[in-house]
């Protein structure tokens, strides 16, 4: 076996995979600096796997099938994987951030399978540019800590009272 046929993936592409990795990782690093479940790991594996499922429903669609309905198939099951890093406790969810990070990476899987890969490259840098965004906003902006935000902090510093650590400074 030469080397060319050893590297041969057809009928997916390199470019593809190093591009699924990369924004992984452009999107996991941000949420693992930042102690977030959902890291680089997972986050190169959600995207690569959900290019892989589109890539493979494009590749054997016919006349008889919809490669469509796969990209419907992965949608629901992120929503599944999603749902899994949601936690209620103390009347409060948390982790819909991080879902939605989750939905976020599947979709730029997407976008990679059908043959946008700098579109992909961007949209994880706009993912980045949100969660880290509106992070900034929230320290800076009281109006940005009202509602549900405060009492998440709030909740969050009872927490780590009952741990025997102390509170997070508060940034009001």
């Amino acid at each position: 076996m030469d080397l060319t046929e050893f590297f041969n993936i057809e009928p997916y592409d390199w470019p593809s995979i190093g591009t699924s990795l990369l924004c992984g990782l452009i999107i996991g690093l941000e949420r693992q600096l930042r102690g977030k479940p959902v890291g680089i790991r997972t986050s190169a594996l959600i995207v690569l796997g959900t290019y892989v499922f589109i890539a493979s429903s494009n590749h054997v669609s016919n006349a008889v099938s919809d490669p469509s309905r796969i990209i419907g198939q992965v949608i629901t099951g992120i929503g599944f994987l999603g749902a899994g890093v949601m936690l209620a406790r103390d009347g409060m969810v948390i982790g819909v951030t991080s879902a939605a990070a989750i939905w976020a990476l599947a979709s730029v899987g997407v976008c990679i399978a059908v043959g946008n890969i700098y579109s992909a490259i961007k949209l994880s840098l706009v993912v980045v540019t949100v969660l880290v965004g509106v992070d900034l906003l929230e320290d800076y902006s009281q109006a940005m800590t009202r509602g549900v935000h405060m009492r998440y902090r709030n909740w969050r510093s009872r927490g780590n009272s009952r741990n025997g650590d102390s509170p997070p400074p508060s940034t009001m």
